[in-house]
C-alpha cells in the first residue's frame, strides 16, 4: 500500500465491508496487510478468517486471499491486544439483507417480513420469522380481503403414476393477474397434491374443503414435507394479498383398478405449471375385452383425446341412460307441446318426438356426441367401441 501508516491508523477500526464501500484509496485486502505488518513487529500471531478459506498467519509472514471480501480478524495468542472487537464478522446477513430473503421466500410485504424477523423470540432467524408470517401477518391479511368477489383463478389436474387415481380442483383468485403468478400456480398444485392423498367421500368423488380432515392435509413434495392446505392457502393469500378460496375440490379412484385408469387433458396452461390451467377434465377409461388385450398406453392416448374433446364440448351427462329422469320428461313435454298443433297422426309425432330426444342427447351426453379431436367426428361410443374401450366416468372444471 503507498498510503501512509497514519492515514491507515486512522480508518483501521471501521468495518472492512464500509471500506471496500467508501474508501477510494485502498482495497480492504492491503488494510489487513497493514495491520498484518505492523502486528509482525510485536511478534504476535494472528488467524485471517474469510468465507473460502482459514489461513494461519506466523509472526514472520502472511498470505492474503484477494479473491474472498468478508473477513474477519481474531487474535491467535492470548495477550491483551485483541482485534477481534475492531473488526467485526462481515459473513453474518444485515437486517435488510433477511427481509430481502424472507419476502423472496414468502412474497410477503416488505414491512411485515421486518416484524417477523424482530418479533420476540424470533432474533433474525428466517425459519422462526417464516412461522411468525404464518401465524400473524396471514391471518391479518385474510381478515381484510375476506369477502371480496374472487372469479378468477386457476384448476389443477394431477393423476397418480399408476393412473389409478386423479385428483382434479379449481382456486379461485380476485383478477386474472394475481392467478397467473407463480405464488398461485403452486397453491394450485399444493391442493392438488393433498386432495390425491385422500378418498373423495361424495358419489362425484367430492372433498369437504372447509373441513379440518383436509384442510390439515400435508400438500406433500420434497421441498414443502409438513406444510398443510391450510398453511400454504395462509402463505399464498399473505403473498397475493387477494381474497382467494378453494373453490372445487375432487379425489376420484377407479372403479376396476385392474382394467381401468384415467387420463386427463389441462387446457391453457400458465408457464409456472404443469398441471394447472384455465379448464380441465379427466375420463376414466376401462378394457371391454371385445379386442384383446388394448396396451395402457393405447388407453392413455384414447383418454387424453377424450378428455380433450370433454373440455370442448362440455356435456353434462356420460349416456342417455345417467340423464335423470325428470330432465328427460321436461324435455318430452316440450317437444310434445310444440307439436301439439302439427296436425300430424300420433304415430307420426312419436316418431319426430323420438328423433328430437336423440338431438338432445348429443347435446348432453358424452356418449352420443360427435368427437371433436378425432378425424371424421364420429361418435364417441362408436370410436372408443371399435377400440374394445368404453368410458365409465368423466369430470370437468374451468375457470369460467
Amino acid at each position: 500500500c503507498t498510503h501512509s501508516t497514519s492515514f491507515f491508523h486512522q480508518h483501521w477500526h471501521c468495518r472492512f465491508s464500509l471500506l471496500e464501500d467508501h474508501c477510494n484509496w485502498c482495497q480492504p485486502e492491503q488494510y489487513i496487510e497493514m495491520l498484518l505488518r505492523s502486528a509482525v513487529q510485536s511478534g504476535r500471531s494472528f488467524v485471517v478468517r474469510s468465507k473460502a478459506i482459514t489461513v494461519s498467519k506466523p509472526a514472520s509472514s502472511f498470505l492474503l486471499n484477494s479473491s474472498s471480501k468478508a473477513y474477519s480478524v481474531a487474535e491467535a495468542n492470548n495477550d491483551s491486544c485483541n482485534l477481534a472487537r475492531y473488526f467485526s464478522d462481515t459473513t453474518k446477513k444485515s437486517l435488510t439483507q433477511l427481509i430481502k430473503e424472507l419476502r423472496a421466500s414468502t412474497g410477503a410485504p416488505m414491512v411485515e417480513c421486518k416484524k417477523a424477523l424482530t418479533a420476540e423470540g424470533v432474533e433474525g432467524d428466517i425459519e422462526k420469522a417464516a412461522d411468525w408470517l404464518r401465524q400473524h401477518g396471514s391471518a391479518k391479511a385474510s381478515l381484510k380481503v375476506s369477502g371480496r368477489d374472487a372469479s378468477e383463478g386457476l384448476v389443477g389436474l394431477l393423476l397418480s403414476p399408476d393412473s389409478d387415481k386423479a385428483s382434479i380442483v379449481k382456486v379461485s383468485s380476485e383478477t386474472d393477474f394475481a392467478s397467473r403468478s407463480s405464488a398461485f400456480a403452486g397453491l394450485v398444485e399444493d391442493v392438488a397434491r393433498a386432495s390425491l392423498s385422500l378418498t373423495g367421500g361424495a358419489n362425484d368423488g367430492s372433498i369437504d374443503v372447509s373441513g379440518d380432515e383436509f384442510l390439515n392435509t400435508s400438500v406433500g413434495g420434497d421441498i414443502k414435507k409438513g406444510l398443510t392446505v391450510k398453511a400454504s392457502l395462509d402463505e399464498a393469500i399473505l403473498a397475493i394479498r387477494e381474497n382467494l378460496q378453494l373453490s372445487e375440490v375432487k379425489s376420484l379412484v377407479v372403479e376396476d383398478s385392474g382394467e381401468a385408469i384415467f387420463a386427463g387433458y389441462v387446457h391453457g396452461r400458465v408457464p409456472d405449471s404443469t398441471i394447472s390451467g384455465t379448464a380441465a377434465a379427466v375420463v376414466e377409461i376401462t378394457r371391454t375385452g371385445e379386442k384383446g388385450d388394448v396396451s395402457k398406453d393405447e388407453m392413455q392416448d384414447a383418454g387424453k383425446k377424450l378428455a380433450m374433446h370433454v373440455v370442448a364440448a362440455r356435456p353434462t351427462y356420460l349416456s342417455p341412460e345417467t340423464v335423470p329422469e325428470d330432465v328427460v320428461e321436461k324435455e318430452r313435454a316440450i317437444l310434445m307441446e310444440q307439436m301439439t298443433d302439427s296436425g300430424k297422426p300420433a304415430n307420426i309425432v312419436e316418431k319426430i318426438i323420438d328423433g328430437r330426444m336423440r338431438k338432445f342427447y348429443e347435446g348432453i351426453c358424452l356418449t352420443e356426441q360427435a368427437h371433436m379431436v378425432e378425424e371424421g367426428n364420429p361418435k364417441v361410443s362408436k370410436v372408443l367401441s371399435e377400440m374394445g374401450l368404453k368410458v365409465t366416468r368423466f369430470e370437468s372444471t374451468s375457470v369460467q
